[in-house]
C-alpha cells in the first residue's frame, strides 16, 4: 500500500538533489552508546504518520522502521561507544556517530540535512543544521526513527546481562528508578562515567 502524504513534513529541502537526513538517539541518557542514521528517501516520498520518534508509539515506530528500510534509496546506522563519549564528550560522538552512518551510505548524498544545531562538515557536502528538523523533514524523521529503534534494542539485549538497571524500559535514560539503581548497584561498564549518574544533593545536612 502506498503511503498517504504527510501533511506537516517536507520531502526535500532541495528538490534538485539528493538529501540525506541525519538525526541521533541516546544523547541524553546516563548508559549506553549514542546511535545515529542517516537516510536517503527517494524524490516524491510520502508517509502520513511519519514524524518525529518521540512523537510516536514504539510499534508505530518499528512499522516505520520496516517501511523506511524497503524503501529508501539507502539507510546507514552506527554508534560511537560509551568509551568514546567519555573520552571527546557526547556532542562530538553524536556528530562522529552521523559521519560514520553517512560512511555506509551506498549512494553520496548532495546535500546533508542535520537535526540540531550543530554539526562538522563530512568531507565536502554542504550541510544545513535544522532545529526540531525531525518535526519539519522527512529524511530527517525517518533518520530519528532508524537511530531510536536501532538503539532501544540495543538496550533491551544490555539488559538481559544487566536486569537490576531496567534499560529494558528507560533505556538508559536518567529515571528516577535508573538513578536508584546505580546507588544501589553502582555502575556498570556500560554507564558514561562523564555524565553525573547521581543526583546532586539539594540541601545540606546538619
Amino acid at each position: 500500500m502506498k503511503p498517504k502524504p504527510s501533511p506537516h513534513l517536507a520531502c526535500y529541502m532541495h528538490s534538485n538533489c539528493l538529501e540525506a537526513g541525519c538525526d541521533e538517539a541516546g544523547r541524553g541518557c546516563l548508559a549506553g552508546p549514542v546511535f545515529a542514521a542517516a537516510v536517503i528517501l527517494p524524490p516524491g516520498f510520502e508517509c502520513a504518520k511519519l514524524n518525529d520518534s518521540k512523537q510516536l508509539s514504539e510499534k508505530d515506530r518499528n512499522e516505520l522502521r520496516n517501511l523506511i528500510e524497503n524503501q529508501a534509496l539507502c539507510y546507514g546506522v552506527a554508534w560511537c561507544s560509551v568509551r568514546e563519549i567519555d573520552e571527546i564528550n557526547i556532542l562530538q560522538s553524536s556528530i562522529k556517530a552521523m559521519h560514520k552512518a553517512l560512511d555506509k551510505l551506498s549512494i553520496r548524498p548532495q546535500h546533508i540535512l542535520v537535526d540540531g544545531n550543530r554539526f562538522n562538515p563530512y568531507e565536502d557536502i554542504p550541510h544545513m543544521c535544522i532545529v526540531k528538523g525531525d518535526g519539519k523533514y522527512m529524511s530527517i524523521a525517518a533518520a530519528s526513527i532508524l537511530a531510536k529503534t536501532y538503539r532501544d534494542e540495543y538496550m533491551k539485549n544490555l539488559h538481559n546481562e544487566f536486569p537490576d538497571y531496567g534499560w529494558a524500559q528507560n533505556k538508559g535514560y536518567p529515571t528516577l528508578s535508573h538513578r536508584e539503581a546505580i546507588k544501589k548497584n553502582g555502575i556498570t561498564p556500560h554507564h558514561r562515567k562523564s555524565f553525573t549518574l547521581f543526583e546532586k544533593q539539594l540541601k545540606i545536612e546538619f
